[in-house]
């Protein structure tokens, strides 16, 4: 994913026990702000009692889970005093069995953020040590590789935590100053020495959802301006088509009364014009890629509010096992690392993102097509006389939105219904929530990849339909919107190589360049 330039433009995000937004995770993702871990009394306080309050369990021979017991199913053994410094460098090395892609340097710094975010409520047990060395990996940037895949979601993300673990022992490798190297090289060039854990913080930092979390509030950032950009390339779309916009009109509205579809018309009539009395030649009923764009879009404007609530919970919450309650004295087992919400969230987000690819590539389909496209160019190429029988304009770049779009389209089936048991059936019901969170990601690139194309066909499509005529003409919002397009994509005349293109429009995308319905 491509990072936002770093500006340190809002302050430092102050990390404690107090509720931290989907915002401040982007933020730190994206290096656009410094994380400061809290030194405020009361906060460092709340911390070291929990630390302490598991000292002196320990030395009152009290049996703990993961801390004087093995993991998981092995709860049953008890590991012998001496032996129990240990066990965390255990737990950690054994899952260093992690495959597949390592995460991007944005996931991985939200990651870290939100680790350490669940750590600092202060139920958990662990050290203010081990919560500024993680504080000083983000903002050293030395961030720890993470193998994607090896996650069921329960009892949390424990293989691809395990990295994150490990580095903070000064072990595994690490991004430092653009370079891959060892750990300990890194820890040598900046000053970092490497933690001993205490007995309880391998499995903290481990048993819990950070990485379906952070990929969460990554994708919310995503999806939410996909939205608005799905709105206004549906207007460009509805423009050069010659589409009516008395589709979107209040009163239609008023009579639906969901608040998100009903945003999405508005935006849509702040684009495009819409007289009283219709022009002659205008279909009656626009096709319903246009027609119903408000209710395909608004589906995940509506539900963005109700996925926010689930991951800012997910985030705010202490999430591994045993919690500590230092306070009460209590040591509480339990299930609170298992990610049905963030699994949930994400299948319902990727399925309402890839129905926006699907509209979109049904607009795309009506834009080349001489039958639909009232008027227009085949294939929307801008080429004239003789030179038009040998250029394609959009003919391949349509082939590739379909591609994209069944891609996206298949990667819809929940992740969450395919719980496997696990761990000799400690584990026998998991929420498989980081599946379905690096599923939704993969939706929104392919989504945002055919975002990218619609940009280069409504770009053209505007442009070939005010030269056709001088009776239609944008919109101020719409016109703006053009002018900053035609900076990055020339008209198509002759047939050109469009990936340069696309690869401009899909950065600018993940920057979240343009303003949109402020």
């Amino acid at each position: 994913m491509t990072e936002k330039p770093y500006q340190d433009q809002t302050g430092p995000i102050v990390v404690d026990q107090t509720r931290l937004r989907i915002e401040d995770i982007v933020l730190a993702a994206n290096r656009m702000a410094p994380v400061v871990l809290s030194d405020d009394p009361g906060f460092r306080a709340a911390i070291a009692r929990g630390a302490d309050f598991l000292d002196r369990l320990l030395a009152e021979d009290g049996i703990i889970y993961g801390v004087t017991t093995g993991y998981g199913d092995s709860c049953t053994v008890v590991v012998p005093a001496s032996l129990i410094g240990e066990l965390p460098h255990h737990l950690y090395t054994y899952h260093g069995c992690g495959l597949g892609e390592v995460f991007t340097p944005v996931q991985t710094r939200a990651i870290l953020l939100t680790r350490l975010a669940s750590l600092c409520k202060g139920y958990s047990g662990v050290s203010t040590g081990l919560l500024e060395q993680m504080t000083r990996l983000l903002n050293e940037d030395m961030l720890p590789l993470i193998p994607s895949e090896g996650s069921v979601g329960a009892s949390g993300d424990l293989t691809p935590l395990s990295y994150l673990a490990a580095v903070l022992c000064g072990e595994r490798e690490v991004t430092y100053r653009g370079q891959t190297m060892s750990t300990a090289q890194a820890f040598s060039l900046s000053g970092l020495t490497p933690l001993t854990l205490r007995p309880k913080e391998g499995l903290a930092i481990m048993n819990g959802t950070a990485v379906m979390t952070a990929l969460a509030c990554l994708a919310y950032d995503r999806a939410a301006y996909l939205t608005r950009l799905a709105t206004r390339i549906t207007a460009m779309a509805s423009f050069t088509l010659d589409g009516n916009p008395q589709h979107f009109d209040e009163v239609l509205f008023s009579v639906k009364p969901h608040q998100g579809m009903q945003k999405v018309a508005e935006w849509l009539r702040q684009d495009l014009h819409c007289p009283e009395v219709e022009r002659n030649g205008r279909r009656l009923q626009d096709r319903y890629s246009i027609r119903c764009a408000p209710h395909v879009i608004g589906v995940l404007a509506d539900a963005l509010p109700f996925f926010r609530t689930a991951i800012e919970n997910e985030l705010n919450s202490a999430n591994d096992n045993p919690i500590i309650d230092a306070d009460g004295e209590h040591v509480l087992h339990g299930g609170h690392f298992y990610g049905g919400h963030i699994a949930f969230a994400m299948d319902g987000m990727k399925n309402a993102v890839a129905n926006i690819a699907d509209l979109l590539d049904r607009q795309m389909a009506l834009l080349v097509d001489t039958r639909y496209n009232h008027g227009l160019p085949a294939n929307l190429s801008g080429a004239i006389g003789e030179r038009a029988t040998i250029n394609h304009g959009l003919k391949a770049l349509q082939i590739s939105v379909s591609a994209w779009t069944a891609e996206a389209l298949k990667l819809t089936m929940p992740a969450s219904v395919f719980s496997r048991s696990t761990e000799c059936h400690n584990q026998d019901k998991v929420s498989m929530g980081t599946i379905a969170a690096r599923d939704c990601v993969r939706v929104l690139e392919l989504t945002e990849q055919v975002a990218a194309a619609m940009l280069i066909a409504v770009r053209q499509g505007v442009w070939l339909r005010c030269r056709q005529t001088t009776e239609l003409q944008p919109q101020l919002s719409l016109q703006r919107m053009v002018d900053a397009l035609a900076r990055d994509v020339a008209e198509i005349i002759e047939d050109r190589r469009l990936e340069p293109d696309l690869r401009l429009l899909l950065e600018r995308i993940r920057q979240q360049y343009w303003t949109l319905y402020e």
